[in-house]
């Protein structure tokens, strides 16, 4: 986990697959999932799941992912160790996989928390886990009462020392659509007077499942992208701020498709 949490880049080193995680990607990585799912409820069962284990159940999942085939290529994570104090991460959501992989990227450095959806904490086992991390949990049913929890629990968290993780899409897309991206991450940092940090992401190795979508089939050819971008003061009502985060999401995901395919 070191070379993890202390440079500010790391790309999955070359290693050669076994025949079974060559063939069945998407079957071995979803049993080592059942695994990773089960030791965590264990831990928040027993009220024990702290940040430690956050972390190493999410390494997991990256170990996990890199088992099957799955590339990462995550850039800047120094960013992070020169922010003075918490802030709010801004980022694209394209997948189930940033959910998991992102907590052992920046909690490490940072402690952070998730703004989720109410329903994901009343899911069997899953839902014991996320609640053990105390998420900021919205109902996506009245924008303004979620504006007002977010804006209200999002500042308790900050004030406290915490960072707070912001996918402003309402939900998994595979596409980015700058007019779906809405401005609450800035807004929050702003009340708060915290800085923003971008986060770029490509993720559609985890594709969404038909019948579950956080079982959907993994795609070892697809490589994964992450990307930290330099640290925003928000300015007045942060438009600029949330036009930069914005630019920055679309630059990367055009790079990245550019140089892949």
């Amino acid at each position: 986990m070191e070379h993890l949490t202390e440079a500010s880049e790391y790309y999955t080193p070359e290693h050669r697959l076994s025949l079974l995680n060559s063939c069945c990607p998407s079957l071995v990585f979803h049993a080592r999932m059942l695994d990773i799912y089960r030791q965590g409820w264990w831990w928040a069962l027993r009220g024990v799941y702290d940040g430690a284990h956050w972390v190493h159940g999410s390494l997991r999942v990256l170990r996990a992912l890199e088992s099957v085939g799955v590339r990462f290529s995550i850039e800047n994570m120094g960013v992070i160790d020169r922010i003075d104090g918490p802030a709010v991460f801004i980022s694209n959501h394209m997948s189930t996989l940033e959910t998991f992989v992102l907590p052992c990227l920046i909690h490490p450095r940072k402690k952070i928390t998730f703004i989720v959806k109410e329903d994901l904490l009343k899911f069997p086992f899953f839902g014991r886990v996320i609640g053990a991390r105390q998420p900021i949990a919205v109902g996506r049913k009245d924008p303004r009462q979620d504006l007002r929890v977010v804006l209200d629990e999002g500042s308790s968290r900050l004030l406290s020392g915490r960072s707070v993780v912001v996918f402003p899409q309402t939900t998994r897309s595979q596409d980015f659509l700058p007019e779906k991206f809405n401005s609450i991450g800035v807004k929050l940092a702003g009340r708060a007077s915290v800085p923003v940090v971008p986060v770029a992401l490509r993720t559609d190795a985890w594709a969404p499942g038909k019948v579950v979508k956080d079982f959907g089939p993994i795609h070892p050819e697809k490589p994964v992208h992450i990307s930290f971008g330099e640290p925003m003061a928000v300015e007045g009502g942060g438009r600029d701020q949330h036009e930069a985060v914005i630019k920055f999401i679309q630059g990367k995901l055009e790079e990245w498709v550019k140089k892949e395919g």
